[in-house]
């Protein structure tokens, strides 16, 4: 079975209703645009955080393919390459995946150590040292 080029939206029963009326197509698209951009701001603000960052940019994004065929074309992409990514790690021998695994979290532990130094200005280092000594 072959897709439409407009099968690539999400089903929509409603979301047809609503786009059927210029009205209501015109209010759909801002509100998704707005929706999206504050997913999206909201993930930005929390990407040097440990969590889930980068997942709510995505998700922002998905909000905005809804409505829009270049976040459709984004989030392929975005999925894409992480699942290419996925693969690669998970074809790699164990020493690999612990240099990986080792880089991955200094880099979080140096986010988190100067995110917490800058914007409250604890060294954790110090902390660490006066509780250990």
């Amino acid at each position: 079975m072959t897709a439409k080029p407009d099968q690539d939206r999400a089903p929509s029963g409603v979301l047809d209703k609503i786009r059927a009326n210029p009205t209501g197509r015109l209010a759909l698209k801002i509100s998704v645009a707005t929706l999206g951009a504050i997913v999206v701001a909201v993930g930005i603000v929390l990407i040097p955080f440990p969590g889930p960052g980068w997942a709510i940019v995505i998700l922002g994004l998905a909000i905005w393919a809804i409505e829009f065929a270049w976040a459709r074309h984004l989030l392929a992409f975005t999925k894409r390459h992480v699942q290419s990514w996925t693969h690669w790690i998970a074809r790699q021998s164990w020493p690999v995946k612990c240099v990986v695994g080792l880089v991955s979290f200094v880099f979080v532990s140096a986010i988190v150590y100067f995110s917490v130094r800058f914007s409250l200005g604890i060294d954790l280092i110090d902390e660490g040292r006066q509780i250990l000594g």
